[in-house]
């Protein structure tokens, strides 16, 4: 008998955090709401948990080194009339709350409070590997707390790593003209640590550790002034430090930018935390620029660490930002490729939310800081995805392709498929499916599909996604 199937359209350790969070899941999606401010944040939060994230992730909020005269600009050149870059905030100065990018220490608490009143957790983005460019802009507080500026880096902290593979240059050394700060100095460890655990008693419940991989692990070699590469235990809450311990460890989330290359001990690093699979996403927006994928991409997460233990992205802000890898890539492909990754069984899915207004052609957009994204982290082909993958929690993925890996299908199990069309041409297909027979309604675009002896006919227009459900 068919069946009719329809779419279901400043404080410490001791001081307790008000309300504990729940473990996180691997259901979960994180939308990276790159340089919104904290207020604008708040003011989106019914927005993003209607959209069916389970997180929001901040950029850095620390106290950062203030360039181009306090500028407001996402990205400036010599002679604009509004100065300012992004990438101030990945300068720190001191680890305390606020800076004037994002908003004030009140700000992170009012956003969070915000996020708590409508179920969404917050991932901080926080920076403990590097200070400012300008180093003597660090601030006295912090100089003190480590017993002197000359005991803030590592004794390599100043020479720039030539070799990013050689393992004591790419965990002690200057990147990028970033001195490198001395993680395993005790002293510093503890000023750290009173940062993490003031954000955590706030609101904060996750952690995004920028530049991962430049944080020594126990196998790597020693800087001369460290005695052992114990800065991830503390991290972590593995360990305490000077009478000090994380608060709530076993109900954040924890992740990496553990960037893939040679010699990086992806496994020491899984043992602490999850972490980004960089390989992935460049692959992936290499099937997108192509219009299909290819077998090799739906087995392979190109990692040594199981796909649980992945961030999944289609791009980063890095990405998008730094060489412009994937800025000139549509926002129909980024749909299309995020609706590929959140409809699989596993891998934590990260929107990065684009500047407003931006194009092909001016990837800054409107290019103020402070300001939200464009719209695309809430287009309801995204909005579908996110509430598919947790409506599908724990069913295992099936994954078909048809017109020689242009469309796309993500069966889990026989409760749901999803429909991906990388093509930029409209296809009809038939293909294997796991969706019991019946007649389908998509639940954005009520497109008609349908399953007769395994198999799924209907038509799907050029990079649209389709979710189809079993009742």
């Amino acid at each position: 008998m068919k069946a009719s199937y329809l779419l279901l359209g400043l404080a410490l350790a001791s001081t307790a955090p008000a309300a504990m969070a729940q473990a996180p899941t691997e259901d979960e999606t994180i939308l990276h709401a790159w340089t919104w401010s904290l207020d604008t944040i708040a003011a989106n939060m019914k927005d993003i948990a209607a959209a069916g994230y389970a997180y929001v992730q901040t950029s850095p909020v620390q106290t950062c080194y203030v360039g181009d005269g306090g500028g407001m600009a996402l990205f400036s050149e010599e002679g604009d009339s509004v100065m300012g870059k992004w990438y101030y905030y990945y300068q720190p100065t001191d680890w305390r709350i606020g800076n004037y990018m994002l908003g004030s220490r009140d700000d992170f608490r009012n956003m969070c409070d915000s996020a708590r009143h409508y179920g969404v957790k917050v991932i901080v983005d926080v920076l403990p590997n590097h200070t400012a460019i300008d180093h003597t802009a660090v601030l006295p507080n912090l100089d003190n707390a480590v017993g002197g500026h000359e005991n803030l880096y590592h004794a390599n902290g100043f020479t720039p790593i030539r070799d990013y593979n050689d393992r004591l240059e790419c965990t002690t050394g200057e990147m990028g003209a970033l001195p490198d700060v001395n993680t395993e100095n005790p002293d510093f460890q503890y000023y750290y640590l009173q940062y993490v655990n003031d954000l955590i008693n706030l609101g904060a419940r996750g952690f995004r550790y920028d530049t991962a991989k430049h944080i020594g692990v126990h196998s790597d070699p020693l800087d001369p002034k460290a005695e052992r590469n114990n800065f991830w235990d503390v991290a972590t809450g593995r360990e305490g430090v000077k009478g000090l311990t994380l608060l709530m460890p076993d109900s954040l989330y924890i992740y990496g930018e553990v960037l893939q290359d040679k010699n990086v001990p992806e496994k020491e690093y899984e043992e602490y935390m999850d972490m980004t699979a960089s390989s992935y996403g460049h692959v992936l927006r290499d099937a997108l620029r192509a219009g299909k994928v290819n077998e090799d991409m739906l087995t392979n997460w190109y990692h040594s660490s199981t796909p649980d233990h992945l961030v999944t992205w289609v791009e980063s802000h890095d990405t998008y930002c730094n060489a412009h890898e994937s800025a000139d890539m549509t926002d129909e492909m980024m749909r299309m490729g995020w609706v590929f990754l959140t409809a699989r069984q596993h891998g934590r899915p990260l929107f990065y939310s684009r500047p407003a207004g931006s194009t092909r052609e001016n990837y800054w957009g409107n290019n103020r800081i402070g300001a939200r994204g464009n719209d695309e982290f809430k287009h309801p082909e995204v909005v579908a995805a996110n509430k598919f993958r947790t409506a599908m929690s724990g069913k295992a993925e099936e994954i078909t392709t048809a017109k020689e890996g242009a469309v796309i299908e993500i069966c889990r199990g026989d409760a749901g498929a999803a429909l991906v069309n990388f093509s930029d041409k409209e296809q009809k297909v038939k293909m294997a499916t796991s969706l019991p027979d019946g007649e389908y309604a998509d639940a954005v675009y009520g497109n008609k599909f349908k399953v007769s002896k395994g198999n799924l006919e209907g038509r799907v227009a050029p990079m649209t996604s389709y979710i189809l459900y079993a009742n």
